[in-house]
């Protein structure tokens, strides 16, 4: 590339158009430094959690085990690295107990990724190495500062493998043989096609697996579906519990119509948010000392005069109402707390204002929250056009789900029910039109954020570019020329930074978006998520980039214009700036897999945060929150693995396939501890997808296996091995016929098969008399004992709005929580009917009639204080 001499030769140092090479494709030096900082910032961060990983199981081992001692998940132990051995003997049979379909699939697309690089790998050191080695050495000229990295590490006796491919590409000569570019084409092959087997091979297992799994369970999930078109002629519960019942599939047992239950819900919003403000009062209020010349011996051991006998006899009074007033001590001191107030606006355009009590207040606005909850459960609400119909038997629900239910287009369509816990209530009664012109509005505003993202990256690579540089801050770039280190943390490591902060913050926001969508579950809105940030990250971070042909992007316009005329341009750009970006994929590979996956496990971003909550922590509710398990969202972690098994299947063929090959597998080897880690012991996943990800995985791997193909063709076209090209154009047609027959494999993905549902005989030991059925028992039940992970979480619940029946909170004052409040059984109406037509209800446990929500709660002597503090209520 460049020598280091000075700055003022920039003719010689960003001379023609290398200035994208310059700031995206640095030397092996830039390299070594990108290594030297993850492998830094991923041992301490490890070590730090070795240390920390026993003294805070609060958040180390967090999450809660099975409750069958026979599949529970082995106690880790507490040494420094004796955990390690224990996490790998977790058997996929303990993460389908423990941690359910959704954690094993993440992870099988890991342990799949592991053994096709590992075998990619071995040809690539064994055969492609020594072709390179051969055929691709001694066309670079570059200085001695541009020794590549792989010559530190691997090539003992051979320079410039991997930035020799641009020289290959630009050498000419006639004489040189070129068969060796066969190997290209023949590998192409080879690893597509090695790719097509493992994936289909994983797909086979995971269908496997998981109708075993669903098909030996029986949650009321399994038991549900949702019925979505319903005419207005039969939207009561009764009439489509008789329309159903009709179709011959199997009995209702109940149904839930879903109805317009705005009201109900925005008042209870309102009401946790009158709760906390409430709660926040309270925890002021018990904070602050008492009044000046009170204190707790006063009303203890006060002096003997007539004051103080008037003290005892009061005291003795007290005491009759001890229980309910919590002591004469803590009495005595709140009566004397300064009360907290709050700031109320009234009148015209709300100008005027008035401090008032704000125990008072709150109490009083939660009261009447409490009395038109009542009064709106007490309602009959506009029926929409979906119901939660749930039938008997799973086979009954599955035959309903699976069939076309009536001759009308979009009427009565019945879909898979998500589980209780998450059913997204809002967006069950908002219209369909609303719904999906909400989703084509959003999914049409990220297209164009996609593309808005490039202003900014553009912007930036203005400054990372040491050229870009030179023009603004010529001082600055001389500088930079003359320290190495330096100049490899501003071309090497600030880009790389750059990236993995968008990649970390960027799906904060398409995750926000995905919830305005107007999903019905969170697993969609989590598929979705992973949607939308895929597509950022594949077409910013990898598109983008191999257009432009550098990482600056500071000639993307440029190109994308001469490409409208000629595509050669294009392909040419391809080919080139694959070879270009090389060391800046390998640098993100470095940084995600040595640097950034210990601090996932260490969970740094929950450690820096906690501080932060800890701070603004007022109320027992919020210490309580502190404390709970954080959330394992596959939103933001499947879109990069997926990207770095597109940048493995890329440089799989060209110069330095090994190096890239050996950091994806290091990447993924790292990744698979980390994530079973935390799905397992540290993190919650309450999501509820049943695998739905394995389908967009395996769609995304298409993808990838597109774009490698794609890029070999634009290399060996410009190497003038035609034929040679020619030949992968029949791959890239295998491929589309491969994934349009992987659609065979959709209804398996989705729905459960009637074979798959384990009945008293097992149909697998009669359909197959010649096997023994003790092994086919052995195969089908996944060694469980008990019940699984859904059946545990859906224990007792049904598809209700929680906001129908949901017992009213108490205000949470103390450590130990509040009980609940029951609501009774003739003050709730949940519009669902059970198989014998009945209202399900909920039935109170004490006889109380569900009124006074906050008074007896209330029990700190607030009625000495309402008389002593009249002057301040209104």
């Amino acid at each position: 590339m460049i020598s280091g001499d000075g700055g003022g030769n920039r003719s010689d140092y960003c001379k023609g158009n290398t200035a994208g090479e310059i700031a995206a494709g640095p030397g092996s030096k830039d390299i070594f430094v990108q290594l030297v900082i993850s492998l830094v910032l991923g041992i301490s961060a490890f070590v730090a959690f070795c240390i920390l990983r026993p003294r805070w199981k609060t958040l180390y081992a967090a999450r809660k085990r099975h409750s069958d001692p026979q599949i529970a998940l082995p106690t880790l132990p507490d040494s420094f690295l004796g955990w390690i051995p224990a996490l790998y003997k977790v058997t996929e049979e303990q993460v389908l107990a423990s941690a359910g379909l959704d954690a094993f699939v993440f992870l099988s697309f890991f342990k799949m990724s592991l053994r096709l690089f590992a075998s990619m790998l071995f040809f690539a050191a064994v055969v492609l190495w020594p072709i390179h080695s051969t055929f691709d050495a001694g066309t670079t000229n570059d200085s001695p500062e541009n020794d590549s990295i792989h010559t530190s590490l691997l090539y003992s006796d051979q320079r410039h493998r991997m930035t020799s491919l641009g020289h290959v590409l630009e050498d000419t000569d006639p004489e040189k043989s070129k068969s060796y570019l066969r190997a290209y084409l023949v590998f192409t092959w080879f690893f597509s096609l090695l790719t097509m087997y493992f994936m289909n091979s994983e797909t086979i297992k995971v269908i496997k697996i998981r109708q075993d799994y669903l098909g030996t369970q029986s949650t009321i999930t399994d038991r549900t579906f949702r019925l979505t078109g319903i005419p207005r002629d039969i939207r009561s519960e009764e009439k489509i519990k008789k329309f159903v019942e009709n179709l011959e599939i199997g009995h209702v047992r109940s149904v839930t119509l879903c109805r317009k239950w705005a009201e109900i819900d925005a008042l209870m919003a309102e009401r946790r948010l009158v709760l906390r403000k409430l709660e926040e009062a309270w925890s002021v209020y018990l904070a602050q000392p008492p009044a000046v010349g009170v204190t707790p011996g006063d009303h203890q051991h006060g002096v003997v005069d007539d004051s103080a006998q008037e003290d005892n006899t009061r005291d003795d009074e007290y005491q009759e109402d001890g229980g309910l007033l919590a002591g004469d001590t803590i009495r005595g001191l709140i009566a004397e707390r300064p009360r907290p107030k709050v700031r109320v606006r009234f009148g015209f355009l709300h100008i005027r204002s008035r401090k008032i009590d704000a125990l008072d207040y709150y109490e009083e606005k939660l009261r009447r929250l409490d009395d038109k909850i009542r009064d709106a459960r007490r309602k009959e609400y506009t029926p929409m056009d979906s119901a939660f119909v749930t039938m008997n038997s799973i086979a009954a629900c599955q035959m309903a789900i699976q069939a076309t239910v009536d001759p009308r287009p979009g009427e009565l369509l019945s879909k898979p029910a998500p589980a209780p816990t998450d059913v997204i209530w809002k967006n069950t009664y908002a219209p369909r039109y609303k719904r999906r012109l909400l989703s084509w509005a959003i999914t049409i505003f990220i297209f164009f954020l996609s593309i808005i993202w490039l202003f900014p990256v553009v912007a930036l690579a203005q400054l990372l570019s040491i050229c870009s540089i030179e023009q603004v801050w010529p001082s600055l770039a001389a500088t930079l020329k003359r320290h190495e280190i330096t100049k490899a943390l501003v071309q090497t490591g600030l880009p790389t930074l750059v990236v993995s902060l968008l990649n970390v913050l960027v799906p904060y926001l398409y995750d926000y978006l995905s919830n305005m969508q107007g999903m019905v579950s969170q697993g969609d809105v989590e598929l979705s998520a992973i949607s939308k940030n895929f597509f950022f990250i594949f077409f910013n971070i990898f598109v983008v980039y191999a257009v432009s042909g550098s990482a600056a992007l500071s000639d993307f316009w440029s190109i994308i214009g001469d490409s409208l005329g000629d595509t050669r341009t294009i392909a040419t750009k391809i080919a080139l700036s694959i070879q270009h970006l090389n060391s800046f994929y390998l640098n993100f590979i470095m940084l995600q897999g040595f640097g950034l996956f210990p601090f996932k496990l260490l969970q740094f971003g929950s450690i820096s945060l906690y501080a932060i909550y800890r701070m603004g922590a007022k109320t027992p509710r919020d210490f309580a929150e502190l404390v709970q398990p954080g959330l394992f969202n596959y939103g933001f972690y499947l879109p990069t693995a997926l990207l770095v098994f597109i940048l493995c299947l890329v440089y799989s063929v060209l110069p330095g396939a090994q190096i890239v090959l050996l950091l994806g597998l290091c990447y993924f080897a790292l990744g698979y501890f980390v994530y079973k880690y935390q799905l397992l012991y540290s993190m919650d996943q309450p999501q509820h997808a049943t695998g739905g990800a394995w389908p967009m995985i395996c769609g995304r791997i298409i993808v990838g296996l597109v774009a490698f193909q794609i890029v070999m063709i634009a290399f060996l076209v410009l190497r003038a091995v035609f034929i040679e090209a020619a030949f992968i154009v029949p791959l890239i047609v295998l491929t589309f016929w491969y994934n349009y027959s992987r659609r065979r494999f959709t209804p398996l993905t989705r729905f459960i098969a009637l074979r798959s549902i384990k009945r008293a005989s097992d149909p697998g030991s009669e359909s197959h008399p010649d096997r023994d059925p003790n092994q086919v028992q052995q195969e089908t039940r996944l060694s469980r004992r008990m019940s699984t992970i859904d059946e545990d979480r859906e224990k007792g619940l049904k598809f209700v709005n929680p906001s129908l029946i949901v017992p009213l909170e108490e205000p949470w004052i103390y450590q130990d929580p509040p009980p609940l409040i029951e609501e009774s059984s003739t003050e709730s109406n949940t519009g669902s009917i059970s198989g014998n037509g009945e209202i399900r209800t909920v039935t109170p446990q004490n006889g109380s009639n569900g009124l006074g929500s906050v008074s007896s709660s209330f029990s700190l002597g607030d009625t000495h204080i309402w008389q002593e503090s009249g002057d301040n209520n209104v």
